[in-house]
C-alpha cells in the first residue's frame, strides 16, 4: 500500500509526524477516510477520533475540533487538541461527562448550551478511545 506524510498539529505541540497508510477522522458529515494520493481539499474535523493507520494496524487518538488539509505532499491536521488513549484518565472523563451532563438539564443561554455539549462529545469520545472501544 502506498504511504503518504501525516501531520497532526496541535497549539501545544506536534502530535504525530510520519508516513501512514491511511488517516481516519470525524467530519460534521460523518467519518472521512484519506488515502495515499488523494485529491486536494480542505474540511473541518469534529470532536471524535482520529484514526492512523501503519504497518496495516489502526491507532486511534481522541481530538477536539480543527481543520484536515489535504495537498499533494501528504495530510495535515490542525486540532485544539490531541490525546493518546494512554494519556487519557478515564475517571476524570467520566466526571467531566456528569457535569455537562448536569449542566444540559440546566436552563442556559444558547451559548451555555454548545458548551456543555462540546464538554459532553469530548468527555465521550475520551472515554471511547479510553476505554479502547472498537469501532473504527
Amino acid at each position: 500500500m502506498k504511504l503518504f506524510n501525516l501531520k497532526i498539529m496541535t497549539p501545544e505541540r506536534e502530535f504525530f509526524d510520519g508516513d501512514v497508510e491511511a488517516v481516519s477522522a470525524f467530519a460534521p458529515d460523518g467519518n472521512v477516510t484519506i488515502l495515499a494520493e488523494h485529491a486536494p481539499f480542505i474540511m473541518p474535523v469534529s470532536i471524535g477520533t482520529i484514526g492512523i493507520k501503519k504497518d496495516s494496524r489502526w491507532e486511534k487518538s481522541i481530538n477536539s475540533e480543527g481543520f484536515l488539509e489535504v495537498h499533494h505532499k501528504g495530510v495535515i491536521i490542525y486540532v485544539q487538541s490531541c490525546e493518546r488513549p494512554e494519556e487519557i484518565d478515564t475517571q476524570r472523563a467520566e466526571a467531566a461527562q456528569r457535569r455537562a451532563e448536569e449542566r444540559l438539564r440546566q436552563k442556559q443561554s444558547m451559548s451555555e448550551y454548545r458548551q456543555s455539549k462540546i464538554a459532553l462529545a469530548r468527555a465521550m469520545a475520551r472515554l471511547q478511545v479510553g476505554t479502547k472501544l472498537d469501532y473504527l
